[in-house]
């Protein structure tokens, strides 16, 4: 954990920020944040929340809760940190971009060119232990936890999260999202996938009959966020990531039971152990899907030993629903970035571009651009992205199109599939592949999925003779949108 022994890591300059205040300052100068007082935790923070987000998706505000009902002035709410053009490029360190695919291009250079983790520093102390609360002061619901569906079986603490965890074999410490419901002032439950990295950790101990110690973390920067809810090669410590792309570690104090290392600017952070065998009803949950697709069922019980929050904390907030959702561009962002990244590693040629879709909730509907080369290039390149780790966890279609369509643009996608793909020979599928109880079209286990691939791109046997596209010339649209820049601001 500490960077003692450690060889030197490159520096690169950190454009950013020091921690969520420090963002959400920025965030106030750019115009980016909008400020909502006295709204009520149940439900109207969740409202409020998903219809923002859906309302301009890729470029709706952060939200800022503040005077929430039942709660003294300070104890905040914030909701879609990253989720937005210009805002997702101050977390990630990058220049402002002028597309979607532009940001998606920078990420990827930086993972290719500059990228290497940096090791978390262990610091003596920091602001998250401005407050510790031990014994009879324990209470989770000191903070405005939202109810934030109508349907959900209780209040969650944790949506924009980070549990983490020590693997009791090796060490490896992982940090990732999973949700964590609030059954009263000392307990909590956590929801994990089969498949997910905490999930096997959390068994290696049950099955050793000992505790689970865990560290739930529910109010950080989105960065931390960014890492903990993508596919991460397993070993891999998310903290280290995280101070990859931050160019600096993450400075983190040791919690004091169980010594996981907390972020050190985190906002709040509960610690706590899971017991073997002891269990209470979690959930139901709307979740990403945009559907209540797993009933209420019986999860691991967190027994809370010790709360470490900042003075007038901010609990950070996602919200599952409805696609587009408040955290689903970030998630397309980084998760687009990811795909593109390994399917070259995996040595496909002509990648012009890939966009994992909002509509499909960052997951369910991905799009590569390629510049076809060869017979099957095409195929080969909707086999790699649907089967890489970063595009394979739950999703549901691939799409390849020419290098002429925009992935990110759903016009020129479902035109491509409805003008260039011919289904009875330009579809295939991919059956059980590794899906979630979450998917609304599994009922019961083994919980894998079927996925279709689809060729949206010209015949290659023929694609010199399709016909021509009927628009204007990329050299005279530059030329208009010069000459007449208010037209398409």
């Amino acid at each position: 954990m500490s960077e003692q022994g450690a060889r030197p890591h490159p520096v690169r300059p950190n454009r950013g920020y020091e921690d969520l205040r420090e963002l959400i300052s920025i965030f106030e100068e750019m115009g980016e944040i909008e400020r909502v007082d006295g709204a009520d935790w149940k439900f109207e923070v969740g409202a409020v929340a998903e219809t923002t987000a859906a309302a301009r998706p890729g470029r709706a505000p952060a939200i800022l809760f503040d005077n929430i009902r039942g709660y003294a002035p300070g104890f905040r709410i914030m909701s879609g940190g990253a989720n937005a053009f210009r805002r997702l490029a101050v977390v990630l360190g990058l220049d402002e971009p002028r597309h979607e695919l532009d940001l998606v291009n920078a990420y990827r250079v930086r993972m290719r060119e500059e990228f290497e983790s940096i090791p978390p520093v262990e610091v003596a102390t920091g602001p998250v232990l401005e407050n510790v609360l031990r014994g009879q002061d324990i209470d989770v619901l000191k903070f405005p936890v939202p109810f934030v569906h109508e349907l959900d079986g209780g209040r969650y603490i944790g949506t924009e999260d980070l549990v983490v965890m020590r693997d009791p074999d090796t060490g490896w410490v992982n940090s990732a999202t999973y949700r964590v419901m609030v059954h009263d002032a000392k307990t909590v439950a956590i929801w994990m996938s089969p498949g997910k990295h905490g999930r096997f950790i959390s068994e290696k101990y049950f099955a050793k009959g000992e505790p689970c110690p865990v560290l739930i973390c529910c109010g950080q920067d989105p960065l931390l966020f960014l890492t903990a809810h993508q596919e991460i090669d397993i070993g891999t410590d998310e903290l280290a990531y995280a101070g990859g792309l931050r160019g600096r570690a993450i400075p983190v104090v040791r919690s004091e039971v169980h010594g996981l290392p907390i972020p050190a600017h985190a906002e709040v952070a509960i610690e706590g152990v899971m017991l073997p065998g002891e269990t209470r009803e979690e959930g139901p949950f709307g979740e990403f899907m945009g559907y209540y697709a797993s009933n209420a069922s019986e999860q691991p019980v967190v027994r809370v030993e010790r709360i470490y929050h900042r003075d007038d904390p901010i609990l950070t907030l996602a919200i599952p629903s409805r696609p587009p959702e408040n955290f689903t561009f970030a998630r397309a962002t980084v998760k687009s970035a990811m795909i593109w990244e390994e399917i070259e590693k995996a040595g496909l040629p002509g990648v012009q571009g890939v966009w994992c879709h909002e509509a499909g909730a960052g997951r369910l509907f991905n799009v590569v651009a390629i510049r076809q080369m060869y017979p099957g290039h095409a195929s080969q390149a909707a086999m790699l992205a649907a089967n890489c780790h970063a595009g394979n966890y739950a999703g549901r279609w691939v799409v390849v199109v020419d290098e002429d369509i925009d992935p990110s643009n759903m016009f020129d996608v479902v035109w491509a599939m409805s003008t260039r793909c011919d289904p009875p020979d330009d579809i295939q599928y991919i059956k059980r592949a590794w899906s979630t109880p979450l998917d609304p079209l599994l009922r019961a286990p083994p919980f894998h999925n079927n996925r279709a691939i689809v060729d949206a791109c010209r015949p290659f046997g023929w694609k010199d003779e399709f016909p021509t596209v009927a628009e204007a010339s990329p050299e005279l649209k530059e030329r208009v949108r010069a000459k007449w820049p208010h037209l398409y601001e």
